[in-house]
């Protein structure tokens, strides 16, 4: 592995311009890191990754590099580019081995993160470096969001996710709270009540677009967050049709398939596949097989019903009449993208929201209430992880600046109360005896 990632980093041409920084969301420097590396500071290149990116662990498995970083590398213009994805792999898994630091002392102010997802652990990490007691809330029982509930293990193993949050979490001081669901019996109200001087929304994208066509209810049907989040938990026999193309689809596909499906097709509306030329390139090596121009019209016990499309005069995609026709199979997955729940803006007042249920914000995260911001999926709709780090990196310093413009908390209700000594029911019942 480690000749394999020299082999790579000697390929380097450490450009002066690089565009291999330019394609990337959030700019690692790239040729720098290399060069680090090659001189025998691994250490260095490690800490210059994690300082820039603390999801960099994450983001070398799982960000699109042939859209940015490698697929900027002039090297790729005319030969095969930079693998950077394999280079910042190796080095951030072994430097993330020695980051056992402890919390940065304390600045006396708290602040909350709802969604333990990539923006909101970003945002956590950011902030306790600057001395903030942070809490992430999250639903689910586990850090990670849709980069553990979303992206299939054998894509990011679940042991990635774990390391980043004893690592980046736990030795930080950041406490995380799990199965609470912000709006329900907790508010955003409470967190105010309660101390924190202000509140990031990163809650994600955990609602499915709908089809809107007959059969989406039937028992052999689900969507793909759904399905992404425990396989193991659905029977949809062994030839399944995924209805969409995008990489969340791809995901679907490989998944079903390692989980004892032997026929898996996905459909698409045009000739063109949404998802990444590398997650596409995977699901045909591994046998799935693609349906292109066509529009899904129903789902039957014993299939689905497609039909040819063609692009209407006003663009949009349509049926052709007299074309439909039944193609078998024993499971369906819908995978066409997700949308905002809305328990919690319902449960607030003040924040404003789009017609699509996203939340409103300028470019440095403020939601239209003072105190509460949001970025990632929840306010721009599903994007990468390396663009909810970016946004998760700009948002956490407009948040620091906005805390530090307000007064230091002082706490009033029952300021004399007596402290009472802990009881510690062992040891007397061990006296006892």
């Amino acid at each position: 592995m480690a000749l394999h990632v020299m082999e790579e980093a000697n390929r380097c041409l450490g450009c002066k311009k690089p565009r291999c920084q330019e394609g990337c969301p959030i700019h690692t420097n790239i040729p720098e890191v290399i060069r680090l590396l090659k001189a025998g500071k691994l250490n260095d290149a490690g800490w210059m990754l994690f300082e820039n990116n603390p999801l960099t662990t994450v983001c070398a498995l799982v960000c699109n590099h042939e859209k940015q970083c490698e697929g900027h590398c002039v090297r790729g213009i005319k030969d095969t580019p930079v693998h950077f994805s394999v280079i910042e792999s190796y080095i951030s898994s072994t430097y993330a081995n020695q980051m056992v630091k402890g919390p940065a002392p304390s600045n006396g102010r708290k602040a909350a993160v709802i969604g333990a997802g990539p923006a909101g652990i970003t945002i956590a990490i950011i902030l306790a470096r600057y001395g903030y007691k942070v809490t992430i809330f999250d639903s689910r029982d586990k850090v990670g969001g849709v980069l553990r509930y979303g992206i299939p293990e054998f894509r990011l193993p679940d042991s990635v996710l774990d390391d980043l949050a004893y690592r980046h979490l736990e030795l930080k001081g950041i406490q995380f709270r799990p199965n609470t669901y912000i709006g329900s019996a907790i508010t955003i109200d409470d967190l105010f009540r309660d101390g924190y001087q202000s509140v990031f929304v990163g809650a994600g994208l955990w609602k499915p677009r709908k089809l809107n066509i007959r059969g989406e209810s039937l028992g052999h049907v689900t969507y793909a967050i759904n399905y992404l989040a425990s396989p193991e938990a659905f029977r949809l026999g062994e030839r399944i049709m995924v209805i969409g193309t995008g990489n969340s689809a791809m995901d679907c596909a490989r998944t079903a398939i390692r989980h004892g499906a032997r026929f898996v097709s996905c459909v698409n509306l045009t000739d063109t596949l949404t998802a990444s030329q590398y997650e596409s390139s995977y699901a045909k090596l591994e046998g799935v097989d693609f349906i292109y121009n066509k529009c899904t019209m129903e789902i039957r016990e014993d299939g689905v019903i497609l039909a040819d499309s063609q692009v209407s005069e006003d663009g949009r995609i349509a049926p052709i009449p007299g074309t439909e026709k039944l193609y078998p199979c024993t499971g369906v997955i819908i995978a066409v993208s997700q949308g905002a729940e809305s328990n919690l803006v319902t449960t607030t007042k003040g924040i404003d929201t789009s017609k699509t249920g996203l939340l409103t914000v300028d470019e440095d995260g403020h939601t239209s209430r003072p105190g509460v911001f949001a970025a990632g999926d929840a306010a721009s709709g599903a994007r990468t992880v390396v663009e909810a780090v970016a946004n998760g990196k700009r948002v956490a310093e407009a948040m620091h600046e906005y805390m530090q413009s307000l007064p230091m908390p002082v706490t009033t209700d029952y300021p004399d109360a007596p402290v009472v000594e802990a009881i510690d029911a062992a040891a007397q019942a061990e006296q006892a005896l």
